[in-house]
C-alpha cells in the first residue's frame, strides 16, 4: 500500500513539475512572433524595437484636419529630424497636396485605413478594401506604397494582421503615447514623452492636435539633449529576419 501511494505521489509530482516548466517557457520566451492564447496563436504588431542605438521614431496619425501639417514638416526640417505619417483614406482624398508634400519632405507615409474604423470588427474582404484603397492612393500621389500599417484606435486581431502581412506591410503600434489628442499642454506632452522614451521607442502624435506645434520643438530639443536621433520607421523597424515578443518588442533574428 505504501509503495503504491508513493509511486502515485511521485508521478503526480513529476506531472506538476513538467506543467510548471511548460508554463515558464511560455512566459519567459520573448523571441517569438506570436504567443499562445486559448490554444491559438496571437499575432502582435510592433510597439517598439530592441536596439542598442539611441534612436526613436516620431509618428503622426492624420485623420481629421491639416492646418498644422505644414508646420510639423517645417519643424522637422528645421531641426534636421525625420518622421512618419500614418494617413487615412478620406484625409488623403481631401488633402492630396499635403500627401505629396509629406512625401517630398522625405518622411515615411504609412497606411492608417480608409475610413478609420475598428478593424477587428471587419471581415477579410472589407479589411482588404480598407488597406488597398489607401495604399493605392498613396502610390498614385507619391510613387511609393506604404510599408507600415497602424490600426485605428490601436484595435487589431489576428485576421487584420494576417491581411496586413499578405499586403507586404508590417503592423505598427506605439510605445509612448503623447496623449496630444486630449488637448494636453506642450509641457505636459513633453513630460509624457521624456519620461517614457528609451532606445527604439515609437512615439505617437496627431497631425492636428491642439498644441502639437508648440510641443514638438520642445520634444525634439529634449530628445537631442538625451542623445537620441529621431528617424523614420523605415530606418528603425526591421522589415525582414525579425521576431516580435509578447510585449510587441521587435528583435533582430539571429543569423542562421
Amino acid at each position: 500500500m505504501f509503495v503504491s501511494i508513493r509511486k502515485k505521489s511521485i508521478v503526480a509530482f513529476a506531472v506538476i513539475i513538467v506543467l510548471a516548466a511548460v508554463c515558464m517557457i511560455g512566459i519567459s520566451n520573448e523571441n517569438v512572433t506570436a504567443v499562445f492564447n486559448n490554444n491559438s496563436l496571437r499575432k502582435v504588431p510592433v510597439y517598439s524595437v530592441d536596439t542598442d542605438e539611441k534612436v526613436v521614431a516620431l509618428t503622426f496619425d492624420a485623420a481629421w484636419g491639416a492646418d498644422k501639417t505644414q508646420g510639423i514638416l517645417d519643424i522637422l526640417e528645421k531641426h534636421g529630424v525625420d518622421g512618419t505619417f500614418f494617413l487615412v483614406g478620406f484625409w488623403i482624398d481631401k488633402y492630396p497636396e499635403m500627401v505629396e508634400k509629406i512625401a517630398q519632405s522625405g518622411c515615411d507615409i504609412g497606411n492608417h485605413s480608409n475610413n478609420h474604423l475598428n478593424m477587428s470588427t471587419l471581415d477579410k474582404t472589407k479589411i482588404e478594401d480598407e488597406l488597398d484603397y489607401v495604399s493605392g492612393r498613396v502610390e498614385e500621389l507619391t510613387g511609393k506604397t506604404p510599408a507600415f500599417f497602424r490600426p485605428p484606435f490601436g484595435d487589431y486581431n489576428n485576421s487584420l494582421l494576417e491581411v496586413v502581412e499578405s499586403k507586404g506591410m508590417i503592423g505598427v503600434q506605439w510605445s509612448v503615447d503623447s496623449l496630444d489628442w486630449q488637448g494636453k499642454s506642450a509641457t505636459e506632452i513633453l513630460s509624457r514623452v521624456s519620461k517614457g522614451v528609451k532606445n527604439g521607442s515609437i512615439i505617437l502624435f496627431h497631425n492636428n492636435s491642439d498644441n502639437i506645434l508648440e510641443a514638438l520643438p520642445l520634444v525634439i530639443a529634449n530628445l537631442k539633449n538625451q542623445g537620441y536621433k529621431m528617424v523614420k520607421l523605415s530606418d528603425m523597424v526591421y522589415t525582414q529576419n525579425y521576431t516580435i515578443d509578447n510585449n510587441g518588442v521587435q528583435h533582430k533574428a539571429n543569423a542562421a
